[in-house]
């Protein structure tokens, strides 16, 4: 198997795996049981990996990790507009 390929279907994996999440956080505007730190450290982590890939020249890591840190982002943004104010 082309290493290429391969990189491209483990990124497209990962990337898709937080979008029923953030499908159901739109649907049911709750996001009660999502941890805002860990969408911080996933966020950190991703971008760090487009860094990684910018570096190394590897555009399947820059583009997989670069849509996760948008769904993430996403994600985040719908964390901020729909938690509870007490």
């Amino acid at each position: 198997m082309d290493v290429n390929i391969l990189g491209i279907v483990a990124g497209v994996l990962t990337s898709v795996a937080m979008i029923p999440q953030l499908i159901k956080v739109i649907r049911e505007k709750n996001v009660e049981d999502l941890s805002w730190v860990m969408i911080i450290v996933l966020i950190t982590g991703l971008s760090s990996w487009v860094w990684y890939g910018i570096m190394r020249d590897e555009l399947p890591i820059i583009l997989s990790n670069a849509f996760a840190v948008l769904v993430n982002l996403t994600l985040l943004v719908c964390y901020i507009l729909f938690r509870k104010k007490s």
